[in-house]
């Protein structure tokens, strides 16, 4: 059985940092959002039908150290409707996968054509390379693991063909997956109960193993090619996230107690 190398017994637990809108006025609050999800994030855009009322934080940290290159990300916030752009992926300096798990509720994915309504403990894989959209209709609270292109590939030849596919988290291999990302809480990303290389492992296996041929779900029938219209005529103007280090990013920074910037994630 792997063990901790003496100098991983011995390191203190990573810094969670913390975005929240408390830190403005409600007026603000939205455009506040958009440059934590930008800093925290990627440049994406956002919008919200609770937009007076607007209300989240994100929870950010590194497994184990930054090095090993997997972020846990914990969101929780009114409802909202986020968009990946091709205007924001020109723009970045740095793409991930992302592994998303929601719990309390349903909310829908776009991606690559590909339409996937998601309950309540379901997974669902997405890559910032390429445009996406995420419809938090009731609320936005989701673990959202950023993952590395190169590591997600050497688990998932056939990643591309996974994207926006439901993972069915109530069944089979994708029940075990979705219990275990929702064990990875930025708390227990700081200070890992195990190896982090072998958390690292065991995540992998199990994505491969929720996603094998034949355990993926179906994207829902019909809904193929429907979301880049969804997402261009969005009857609501987004907010767009700016270009890290200016604007949003900035202000989130200045607004939050000023955190530390993400080591070695610039977007």
């Amino acid at each position: 059985m792997p063990t901790q190398s003496l100098a991983e017994a011995h390191r203190p637990p990573a810094a969670i940092e913390r975005w929240s809108t408390d830190a403005v006025p409600p007026a603000q609050r939205l455009d506040y959002w958009v440059g934590a999800v930008c800093e925290g994030f990627l440049e994406m855009e956002v919008t919200s039908p609770q937009a007076r009322h607007f209300d989240a934080m994100l929870e950010s940290a590194p497994l184990g150290t930054p090095a090993l290159g997997i972020g846990v990300n914990r969101v929780r916030g009114s409802a909202q409707d986020v968009y990946r752009t091709r205007r924001a992926i020109e723009r970045s300096h740095s793409n991930f996968y992302y592994l998303l798990c929601k719990t309390d509720s349903a909310w829908s994915v776009e991606q690559e054509g590909r339409s996937a309504r998601m309950l309540p403990g379901d997974a669902v894989l997405v890559d910032s390379r390429r445009s996406y959209a995420f419809h938090f209709v009731q609320s936005a609270d989701t673990v959202s693991l950023e993952l590395p292109t190169a590591w997600v590939e050497s688990w998932l030849p056939d990643a591309p063909g996974q994207l926006a596919c439901r993972i069915d988290g109530s069944a089979g291999w994708g029940s075990v997956l979705s219990r275990f990302v929702q064990q990875l809480t930025p708390e227990a990303a700081g200070a890992p109960p195990l190896p982090p290389r072998l958390l690292a492992d065991q995540l992998g296996g199990l994505l491969a193993l929720a996603t094998g041929p034949g355990v993926a779900a179906a994207v829902e029938p019909g809904a193929r090619a429907a979301a880049p219209a969804r997402a261009r005529g969005h009857a609501r103007a987004p907010r767009r996230a700016r270009p890290h280090g200016r604007g949003g990013g900035a202000r989130a920074r200045h607004l939050a107690a000023q955190p530390a910037p993400l080591p070695g994630r610039a977007r």
